[in-house]
C-alpha cells in the first residue's frame, strides 16, 4: 500500500490514514515540533531588523548578554545562551571583525578568553533598543499568554 497517495498535508500537519500503527510516531503528536518551528518563525522574523547591522539573531544574543554585563567570558556566555564554545568562537569572531567586541586571553588563565563589547558595540545597544516591540508586534498573543508560554518555555528549560 503506498501511504504517500493516502497522506494529505494541510496547515503545517500530515493526516495518516486511520490504520496507521505508529500514533506516537505522527508530527503532529510531537511536542518538539511546534517548539521547533515556532522558534524558526520567531527567529527568522529579527532578519529584517538585524541584517542592516551585519547581524544574526544569535550574535544580537549574545551582544545582549554582553550589554547586560559588560565583560564576559566565553564559557559564561555560553551557559547564558545554552551554547557551546564551538559554536560560539565562529560568532565572535565575526562580531570582532566588525569591530563590536574585543576577544582577549585572560593574563591569570590562558584557556580563558574575555569578551568586552567595544564602543561601536554598546552604541548599536541604542539602535537595537526597538527590536523587541518590533518583534512583539509580530506576535498574536495577549501579555497574559506570553507571560504564561514564557514560564513554560523556561519550565522546559530548566529541567
Amino acid at each position: 500500500m503506498n501511504r504517500k497517495k493516502d497522506t494529505a498535508v494541510t496547515a503545517g500537519q500530515t493526516q495518516a490514514p486511520a490504520d496507521y500503527p505508529y500514533p506516537q510516531l505522527l508530527l503532529k503528536n510531537q511536542l518538539c515540533f511546534p517548539l521547533y518551528a515556532c522558534a524558526r518563525k520567531i527567529t527568522n522574523a529579527y532578519t529584517p531588523f538585524l541584517k542592516p547591522f551585519g547581524i544574526t539573531y544569535t550574535q544580537y544574543i549574545v551582544l545582549m548578554v554582553l550589554w547586560e554585563e559588560g565583560t564576559s567570558t566565553v564559557g559564561s556566555l555560553g551557559a547564558a545562551l545554552r551554547l557551546d564554545s564551538g559554536t560560539l568562537t565562529p560568532l565572535l569572531k565575526k562580531l570582532e571583525t566588525a569591530g563590536y567586541l574585543t576577544r582577549s586571553r585572560s593574563p591569570e588563565d590562558e584557556r580563558v578568553v574575555t569578551i568586552t563589547p567595544t564602543d561601536k558595540g554598546m552604541a548599536l545597544r541604542d539602535q537595537l533598543a526597538v527590536v523587541p516591540a518590533q518583534i512583539g508586534s509580530c506576535i498574536s498573543l495577549k501579555p497574559e499568554e506570553a507571560s504564561l508560554l514564557y514560564g513554560i518555555l523556561y519550565q522546559i528549560l530548566d529541567t
